[in-house]
């Protein structure tokens, strides 16, 4: 079941809206090129490949984190490692749609 709830992360979209409009920092986890091709405004880009490298700077950031992509996949894999490493984060699935929350 536990490979199921990684494939299939469901999105709370109350609890990102909530988030979002307290501030909460939206980190992009597609390609750089992906991201170059639309984004949500104001968001870190931070690749997956590279998120345990980013660990450290990840954990500095005081607000809440709202992860995003394409579909909700890879925002979904990188929501689950960092609330292994005990990061405050949400999987807010794709990015336009964590686009079309914002405040």
């Amino acid at each position: 079941m536990g490979f199921l709830n990684n494939l299939f992360t469901k999105t709370d979209n109350t609890n990102v809206r909530e988030l979002l409009a307290n501030g909460a920092m939206v980190i992009d986890v597609r390609t750089p090129a992906e991201f170059s091709g639309g984004h949500v405004a104001g968001a870190k880009n931070i690749p997956l490949q590279i998120i345990d490298k980013e660990l450290d700077r990840i954990k500095a950031m005081k607000q809440p984190i709202v992860l995003c992509c394409a579909s909700g996949m890879r925002s979904g894999n990188a929501t689950n490692y960092l609330k292994s490493k005990g990061v405050n984060c949400v999987n807010g699935g794709g990015w336009m749609q964590v686009n079309n929350m914002m405040p």
